[in-house]
């Protein structure tokens, strides 16, 4: 009687673990409807906002990024049914959020078809969620990657060279990061490497994982890493380093460098490797604003912005003035949208 009691309880377990991915598959599918309700809704609050009626175009653009992700979705619930519920309707929102204040400015500055900005941006989410799915059909064992470590560190470090190529480089860009193919499509490699890199640093971690936690020197109730270990760490610092020098991009060389040192406490629990980070970056940030002119103004423009001997207002600070201006005006939750005025701040559609 208690073997078939036993045996009993082990199919019920089974049959709910065959049960859980497609409970996740239908919470990903609610919280996916939500997403593009509330992309559609503030689509529509921006017409209404800037037009005072409701234009169609409205279908074409929230249509398109409905289709778009619950495209993935089916995608998902066929080939990968345990995959988490969560990512890809957080996506979704945050695109369709994007997309919404990008139209904005398309209206503002009367832009249609291709050359609307977001038009342009719901074809890179096309192009985007098209990769997604061809990893997801294509790659259904991620683990493979492990193989392939050393191979995409390589890959990530060439992308980040790509800006310096003769040919490819956008000269006239204030920071080298773009390519350009032919003149006729460009975009930051950069942007490719992290993804790289990031599979790298998974990769390492992997590898180093026993040695990262288990050795190293205590002080103060702290364990501080060999320098066996801690040498990757400083390579990585290097090269973040290096991309602020010499591609003059502040933001890549940080997130990277952050990216990683994030990986490492996931990775080993270790407290010693954020204080390692931080100090890395504190020590990085004070060579680059003793030595690096782009960098000092960035500073004094966020510490003297108002100062008009140190600030020139119609120069270096009328960007960030304006957007000041814009948000006092808006106050806490803003204007609402669709009220907002991005023609009067220069360059409104990009970072």
């Amino acid at each position: 009687m208690s073997t078939d009691v036993q045996a009993d309880t082990t199919v019920i377990k089974a049959l709910r673990r065959l049960r859980m991915p497609q409970t996740q598959r239908n919470r990903e599918f609610w919280l996916l409807l939500f997403a593009v309700v509330i992309s559609g809704a503030s689509l529509t609050l921006v017409q209404l906002g800037a037009l005072g009626l409701i234009d169609p175009m409205i279908l074409a653009i929230g249509g398109g990024l409905a289709v778009l992700a619950f495209a993935v979705h089916f995608v998902l619930r066929a080939v990968a049914s345990d995959a988490d519920p969560f990512v890809l309707p957080i996506a979704t929102l945050l695109t369709g959020l994007g997309i919404a204040m990008i139209y904005r400015i398309d209206i503002a500055k009367a832009l249609t078809g291709w050359n609307a900005y977001s038009t342009k941006q719901l074809a890179w989410t096309a192009i985007s969620l098209a990769g997604a799915i061809t990893v997801v059909i294509m790659l259904r064992n991620y683990r493979v990657l492990f193989r392939y470590t050393y191979i995409f560190g390589l890959t990530g470090i060439l992308l980040l060279l790509l800006p310096f190529v003769p040919g490819l480089r956008i000269p006239d860009a204030n920071a080298q990061v773009w390519v350009s193919l032919g003149g006729m499509f460009a975009f930051q490699p950069g942007e490719l490497a992290k993804i790289s890199l990031a599979i790298f640093f998974a990769g390492y971690l992997v590898r180093t994982r026993e040695s990262l936690t288990s050795v190293g020197t205590k002080v103060l109730g702290i364990t501080w890493p060999r320098m066996r270990e801690l040498g990757p760490v400083l390579v990585v610092w290097a090269i973040s380093l290096g991309i602020i020098v010499i591609q003059r991009d502040l933001g890549t060389g940080t997130l990277i460098f952050g990216m990683f040192v994030a990986m490492l406490y996931v990775a080993t629990g270790k407290t010693s490797w954020v204080l390692i980070g931080l100090a890395l970056v504190a020590a990085g940030v004070a060579v680059a604003t003793q030595i690096l002119s782009y960098v000092q103004g960035r500073f004094t423009n966020w510490l003297f912005l108002f100062d008009p001997d140190k600030v020139d207002p119609d120069g270096a600070g009328f960007q960030p003035m304006q957007g000041l201006f814009g948000l006092a005006h808006g106050g806490l939750l803003g204007t609402g949208w669709g009220q907002g005025r991005p023609e009067v701040t220069p360059l409104a559609h990009s970072d």
